[in-house]
């Protein structure tokens, strides 16, 4: 399993401030960005932007893929408005900048320790086998779970069925009884016969949802419902756009349980193979 790291500091902020677009991805702006990477000015971070996309373009990049420029109006007092440059950035582009930012600043540094541990980790993930991903994601999809039944309580929501069933009627273009029958799976195996890919699917749709809720301040049943049903349909979306299998159509694998049991033995059996050479050393000696 990956190591459990954790940046505190402004890094938190930088979570904090991400925004998702219509099509249910990810995204921050330049102006939110700029004071909390500790830059005083616009004009300097935008040097540094600049710095960025051309680093993008020098390593075969399609530069608007990633860094996005917008006009938008701000507010200057006495009810007037002027309009002002920004950017929408995704995550590389985000790195980019704090690769291409002054290090002698603490945020800056901050930052770029902060992305070096998250491609660390990213690294790990990929080298890790099938059932180790799939135990990793699922965890993360129950934690993640936990947090948003949290955030839609205290939205007051109170038919947590119909709240959860809305979400798997986005992501999936069906109600969760007849994900399970095309499936052949037994009621509430969904998540714990779901594949790597499938698990991402949900988390993505679990943790946005979460964030929605929190931002647009959600309250009541009815509202949450749709909310989720939205979100759920923006993942479903971008797997067509992406021309990935959608997740109804993905076989169901080995139970959970049974992957933790097979790990468990293997560890064992690994221990097992591991006391000869050390009764040898120990005669040795």
């Amino acid at each position: 399993m990956p190591e459990e790291i954790i940046i505190s500091g402004p890094n938190k902020g930088f979570e904090e401030i991400k925004e998702v677009d219509e099509n249910g991805i990810e995204f921050w702006t330049a102006r939110e960005l700029f004071p909390l990477l500790g830059y005083a000015t616009w004009q300097a971070f935008n040097e540094v932007v600049t710095r960025a996309a051309r680093a993008a373009l020098n390593s075969g990049q399609i530069v608007e893929n990633h860094f996005s420029q917008l006009t938008k109006l701000v507010d200057i007092g006495s009810g007037g408005k002027r309009a002002v440059k920004d950017w929408k950035l995704d995550r590389y582009a985000c790195y980019l900048i704090a690769q291409n930012g002054d290090p002698k600043i603490p945020q800056i540094a901050l930052a770029q320790t902060y992305f070096a541990v998250q491609t660390r980790r990213q690294e790990i993930f990929d080298k890790l086998p099938d059932a180790e991903k799939r135990l990793f994601i699922r965890g993360e999809v129950t934690s993640e779970n936990k947090k948003l039944f949290k955030t839609a309580k205290e939205a007051g929501v109170s038919h947590f069925g119909l709240f959860n069933d809305a979400g798997y009627r986005g992501l999936y273009g069906a109600p969760l009884s007849d994900v399970e029958v095309k499936k052949g799976i037994k009621k509430g195996e969904l998540l714990d016969r779901a594949g790597a890919t499938e698990l991402a699917a949900n988390l993505f749709r679990i943790t946005q949802t979460d964030e929605k809720l929190k931002k647009d301040r959600v309250r009541g049943d009815s509202a949450a419902q749709r909310t989720h049903n939205m979100v759920g349909g923006k993942v479903r979306q971008t797997i067509k756009d992406i021309g990935g299998d959608l997740p109804e159509n993905l076989k169901p694998e080995k139970h959970i349980k049974e992957i933790k049991k097979e790990m468990k033995l293997m560890e064992k059996q690994a221990k097992k193979n591991l006391l000869p050479s050390k009764k040898r050393s120990k005669k040795s000696n």
